[in-house]
């Protein structure tokens, strides 16, 4: 923008949509912090970026990288494994420079994010969430057999593709030092390719190393162990509900060096805080916002009240109506607050037992076995310790009566989807309603302690 002769600010006429990306504003936080975190909040709110993610400055900068470098071409065909903001950026752009999309992303994500993509002309294929990246049906691995097969395509990558933490080295990262005068103590971001904040944190570290660079992690993702022990432990891995950050590999963008800590926030916390953002502050973010802000409350010990401290709200939370902000998805996640009996005391009273799984590998005799030495009517099937289906004792029969020999075979052969997860705060009401006839058991994850219980019919019949 620009000054006219009478001093007043003149429009500033975009040429082109991408010209409205970035310089996005800091608010304050006033009510959700007042009397629990010291020192000042603000959250950069990127939603008032034009496809409303933060997500719009790095696949802007990632297709001018691969214009420059030639490895998109007129014409061409942007590939790319995404969950929806990162799609939603690339779809404008291509949009704008007449490039056709094609996106892979995973039945997680909200109906609202494939929509979205699709109302920009781009192609999505909904992959399989619960498989491991090297699976060929993961989004992953999908989106690199599509490049290898569609001529002339181009994948973003933006897992691994350094334009992605470049774009908030060169943007986000300036903005943020330039909007708090330098006073910036603290960055706090929710982490999942991990370039807002490598890209963004180097920047501030270099204008002042004191800065404390802080991610927000969610339990299922290997990130925290990662920092803290150079260990990448698959048994880290399970399936969680949080969008937008957590993974189950090491993207190249995570530059661990710039980040001082990372915290784990449960599913339960982010999708509370994230109703709270709007409710008590009136900014319409998304699932990762909450879990920042919820991050930072379980920091708060660690702020002083000098500090100022930076919170990226990635996203809007119009992407999350299905989800976060519907009563009904949250009380099937049992995320409301109700009064009664929960699995927490079906724990502590004993009735609910530690699960028991076997690998599956292992043949179906041994599934047996184990299952009769231990009066188990169910078990779960794990592929290195990591939850992938589940056996029931009618199903197993089944398979035995109609083929014997079955029972020398992998396991896998014959299990049954994995059974669902719910946190263990979650309402025996609500329990009893997942248990059918399809579905014996529930799995209860207690995500403080890091153990898992196993909650079956009869355990419920025990109590309701």
């Amino acid at each position: 923008s620009g000054e006219d002769t009478s001093g007043r600010v003149a429009l500033m006429i975009c040429e082109t949509i991408l010209d409205a990306i970035g310089q996005t504003p800091l608010v304050r936080i006033n009510t959700i912090t007042r009397g629990v975190v010291k020192g000042t909040v603000l959250a950069k709110v990127e939603t008032f970026n034009p496809g409303n993610s933060i997500k719009d400055r790095m696949a802007v900068r990632m297709i001018e990288e691969a214009e420059r470098t030639g490895k998109l071409k007129a014409g061409g065909t942007i590939i790319e494994g995404t969950s929806g903001n990162t799609g939603m950026g690339l779809a404008i752009a291509a949009v704008v420079k007449g490039y056709r999309c094609i996106f892979t992303t995973t039945d997680k994500q909200s109906k609202e994010k494939v929509d979205a993509l699709k109302a920009f002309g781009a192609e999505v294929i909904v992959c399989p969430t619960n498989v491991d990246p090297e699976d060929p049906r993961s989004y992953y691995s999908v989106s690199s057999r599509l490049e290898r097969e569609v001529p002339n395509s181009w994948k973003a990558n933006q897992y691994d593709n350094l334009a992605n933490a470049a774009a908030h080295y060169e943007q986000t990262g300036p903005e943020i030092w330039a909007q708090t005068e330098g006073r910036i103590t603290h960055l706090v971001v929710g982490v999942g390719t991990g370039g807002t904040i490598s890209g963004a944190g180097r920047y501030l570290k270099e204008q002042n190393p004191a800065i404390r660079v802080w991610g927000i992690d969610t339990y299922g993702s290997v990130f925290k162990k990662y920092k803290e022990t150079g260990i990448f432990d698959k048994h880290e891995i399970y399936p969680y509900i949080t969008e937008g950050i957590g993974e189950d590999f090491l993207p190249k963008n995570v530059d661990f060096s710039v980040i001082d800590h990372f915290e784990k926030v449960t599913d339960k916390d982010a999708a509370v805080m994230t109703r709270r953002i709007a409710r008590e502050e009136g900014i319409f973010a998304g699932n990762s916002a909450g879990s920042a802000m919820a991050g930072l409350l379980q920091l708060r010990d660690r702020c002083s009240d000098d500090d100022v401290i930076v919170v990226i709200f990635h996203d809007h939370g119009s992407r999350y109506l299905g989800k976060m902000f519907n009563d009904d998805w949250m009380r099937e996640k049992g995320f409301l607050e109700s009064s009664g009996m929960t699995a927490r005391d079906m724990v502590a009273l004993g009735l609910s037992g530690e699960l028991r799984s076997i690998e599956c590998n292992e043949p179906v005799e041994h599934a047996l076995t184990l299952m009769s030495e231990h009066d188990f009517s169910q078990i779960s099937i794990t592929h290195d310790q990591r939850l992938v289906g589940s056996l029931h004792e009618a199903h197993l029969y089944d398979c035995l009566r109609a083929r014997p020999a079955v029972k020398r075979e992998p396991v896998e052969g014959i299990m049954l989807p994995a059974f669902p997860f719910v946190d263990i705060s979650t309402p025996v009401d609500l329990l009893s309603t997942m248990i059918t006839p399809a579905n014996t058991a529930v799995l209860v994850r207690d995500f403080k302690t890091d153990k898992t219980f196993i909650i079956t019919r009869s355990d419920l019949m025990r109590v309701l």
